[in-house]
């Protein structure tokens, strides 16, 4: 019986080199014979990988985790729990996908990002940086998140929305559309951000309250309860007017020197 050791712990365990690249298979994890697992890949467990996909680099699948389809593991990256990476999704650089997650479609995680949780990225989303996406949070479109950014809760990023820098994002909170949500605002509650608003620098949006048109929210500002926050441009005019409507009426904001 072939065993190998593959440091996590439990010493020398039966297993097998894979005949599609010759990377370690724990004899209890499953191996499709088209997928390639890389010399320097690991697969234990009961980790699953099927179809045409690659496992490369130092990367580590484990667990219960499942890789299917055209997707691609590399360099660094480790894919466990029960997580799963499907479709033609990429997960490189030193990127993490674990407990119930889920990465499919298009969408790529790099660099040191983190999804998990039931988190699921899909479509031709981009998750990267030092960015954490979790809970039930869904990212899809061409949405983005990177930086330092943490999108939790029951959030939704979606369209070709950002959020990126130390921005946090939680809750019910959706941000969509040409949407930006960066800096160290917080977006919060059940509060929406869209069309090409920014909230950005300390903002906080929180509550109900939606932010959209072409809105900025900056500063140490504060948008609440079931306000709304939309912005306009003038024709003859390049300043934008900033509006808050409450109460089913609409204030005008204006800078006060």
């Amino acid at each position: 019986m072939t065993t190998f050791n593959f440091e996590d712990g439990n010493g020398p365990v039966p297993a097998h080199q894979h005949s599609n690249g010759g990377g370690w298979v724990e004899d209890t994890a499953y191996v499709d014979v088209a997928a390639y697992i890389g010399p320097d890949a690991r697969v234990t467990g009961n980790a699953q990988v099927f179809g045409n996909a690659r496992v490369t680099g130092n990367t580590w699948v484990s667990g219960n985790a499942q890789v299917t389809g055209n997707t691609w593991v590399s360099g660094n990256a480790q894919v466990f729990g029960n997580a799963r990476v499907t479709g033609n999704a990429r997960v490189f650089g030193d990127a993490c996908v674990f407990g119930d997650a889920c990465v499919s479609g298009n969408a790529y995680v790099s660099d040191d990002a983190r999804v998990f949780g039931d988190a699921q990225v899909f479509d031709n989303a981009r998750v990267f940086g030092n960015a954490q996406v979790t809970g039930y949070t869904r990212v899809f479109g061409d949405a983005c998140v990177y930086g330092n950014a943490q999108v939790t809760g029951y959030t939704r990023v979606f369209g070709d929305a950002c959020v990126y820098g130390n921005a946090e994002v939680s809750d019910n909170a959706w941000v969509f559309g040409d949407a930006c949500v960066y800096g160290n605002a917080q977006v919060t509650g059940y509060t929406r951000v869209f069309g090409d608003a920014c909230v950005y620098g300390n903002a906080e949006v929180s509550d109900n309250a939606w932010v959209f048109g072409d809105a900025r929210v900056t500063g140490n500002a504060q948008v609440t309860g079931n306000a709304r926050v939309s912005g306009d441009v003038e024709d003859d005019d390049t300043s934008e007017d900033i509006f808050i409507e409450m109460n089913g009426k609409r204030y005008k904001l204006v800078e006060v020197a």
